[in-house]
């Protein structure tokens, strides 16, 4: 995908679709809603990680960086296929993704889809089911093994599991595949519906000339595929415990700054194997969209390390990171990288030379541009070409919601500047992120639809209550009275971003 296009898109997760089984996924739903970005001239489809999820529900701290989250994966195809007989649905709330309800559920129906399949399936589904395991089994094994030896264990650490397993002892690790080789696979069946589903959604998206932006987190989590089968790459001890973690230093947002608690990368023995590592994560976060956003990019030109022992962030150190050298022996590999950078946060001189060097966007936030004067780096009047323009991300309040806890100052600024009020502020900011020169601007849909802070997805910090939320179809209309893509449409037309025959359709 060409970065330098002049486009426009949308930034939701697809958890937060519509649809009967507790929460979004790679159904129906989803291309309803690819139509519905082509209908309104959307370009993109921004999602978040698409990796399993790990503790508070978050994306970015699940137990794999290559595996992809098993409750994407729709019931819908496990249906038609014959491997899952039509399930009787509880009454899940279509409005909130009840984590603590869905997701047992939900393994449960995969369980049994499993079992459909390996009970029935047809020669082809086995022979594709065969060779995607053969050519995946570079990640794929670790993590089904992982998973497998998990569940009996209820989920304990893998550092907690008996010595000759954590310590990946061949004879153990072969006593275990054997010991399990039916939750095996079943860890690879799920893996394979996520990775066909997967692969057929972004296909019809490029059919609808939309394409799909992943998001890759910098860091993995302790308790991890990854870590298990190379501690060897990370900041562990002799027990496999974490002697530093990854965080970000004390501001004016957080007195004790915040410590994330994942293991930071031993990054001199990822360069004597060239970055292999590396090039195959980011090989297969290109496999499954057509540009993805590193979270953290500033941690690629230095990181912040905190002792391991440290109960906060107050005390660390800035360590240099890979650089340019990274990317490069990525580049070598796999070519040109669609990549862009979240550089937001405390930015230095040496974060911008390697952005640049590496030819990424950065990204530019309009909710933070009214927090100062006419000169502050977030207004549109200040953005580069290079660069995504987003009115809020996934982190922020909506913009109906800051607008409300906005001080008097900042509101007034923000009211003159765009200019707005009360009843049009989301399509204000739409608008001066769209009319701006920034090649690429991304709105989350829950400013498309000017919600209120009660329909955000992530309160940073808060451990708990996040990405739960799901919109309705309601939400976005009926066909012809559909105001918000008719509105969208007409804006990205007029700022150059979409087709500019959609300035003439009539309703």
């Amino acid at each position: 995908m060409d970065l330098n296009q002049r486009i426009a898109g949308v930034l939701l997760h697809p958890t937060s679709l519509p649809g009967p089984h507790g929460a979004g996924d790679f159904g129906p739903a989803a291309y309803r809603f690819v139509d519905w970005l082509a209908s309104a001239g959307q370009r993109l489809w921004q999602l978040l990680p698409t990796t399993p999820i790990g503790p508070g529900d978050s994306p970015y701290q699940g137990v794999s960086a290559f595996a992809g989250n098993p409750w994407l994966v729709a019931l819908e195809p496990l249906i038609e296929k014959g491997w899952l007989a039509q399930p009787d649905v509880p009454d899940f709330d279509p409005l909130q993704l009840q984590y603590a309800r869905v997701l047992p559920w939900r393994e449960q129906q995969l369980r049994a889809a499993a079992a459909g399949f390996f009970a029935r399936a047809s020669a082809a589904d086995r022979r594709d089911f065969a060779q995607w395991c053969e050519a995946e089994r570079s990640w794929l094994d670790d993590y089904a093994l992982f998973m497998a030896i998990r569940s009996p264990l209820n989920g304990q650490p893998w550092w907690a599991w008996p010595a000759p397993l954590a310590r990946r002892e061949p004879a153990a690790l072969a006593a275990a595949r054997q010991t399990h080789a039916e939750e095996f696979a079943f860890w690879q069946f799920v893996q394979w519906c996520f990775d066909t589903q997967s692969a057929a959604l972004k296909a019809y998206a490029n059919t609808r000339g939309v394409h799909l932006m992943g998001d890759l987190p910098i860091f993995v989590a302790h308790d991890s595929a990854d870590c298990w089968s190379r501690p060897d790459l990370y900041h562990l001890d002799e027990q496999f415990q974490t002697t530093v973690v990854a965080g970000v230093p004390p501001d004016a947002m957080s007195a004790e700054g915040q410590r994330w608690g994942n293991p930071l990368y031993r990054w001199e023995r990822m360069a004597a194997e060239d970055y292999a590592w590396w090039t195959a994560r980011v090989k297969r976060a290109l496999s499954q969209a057509d540009v993805f956003r590193i979270d953290h990019f500033r941690g690629f030109a230095g990181y912040y390390e905190i002792p391991a022992a440290s109960p906060n962030a107050q005390q660390g150190r800035w360590v240099t990171g890979p650089g340019r050298a990274l990317f490069e022996a990525i580049e070598k590999s796999l070519g040109k990288l669609p990549i862009v950078a979240e550089d937001l946060g405390f930015i230095t001189d040496d974060v911008h030379e390697l952005r640049e060097s590496c030819g990424f966007p950065g990204m530019k936030i309009l909710q933070f541009g009214f927090g100062g004067d006419g000169s502050h780096e977030f207004l549109p009047h200040m953005w580069p070409r290079d660069s995504v323009a987003y009115t809020g991300t996934h982190d922020n309040d909506t913009v109906r919601g800051w607008w409300g806890q906005a001080g008097p100052r900042e509101r007034a600024f923000a009211g003159s500047y765009l200019p707005c009020g009360d009843h049009d502020v989301h399509w204000a900011m739409i608008r001066a992120c769209s009319n701006s020169v920034a090649n690429i601007a991304v709105f989350p849909l829950q400013d498309v639809l000017g919600l209120g802070s009660e329909h955000r997805m992530n309160v940073p910090g808060v451990l708990g209550g996040n990405w739960g939320w799901r919109f309705s179809w309601a939400m976005l209309g009926t066909d012809c009275g559909n105001e918000p893509a008719r509105v969208l449409g007409l804006i990205t037309a007029a700022s150059g971003r979409g087709d500019f025959e959609l300035l003439r359709l009539p309703c």
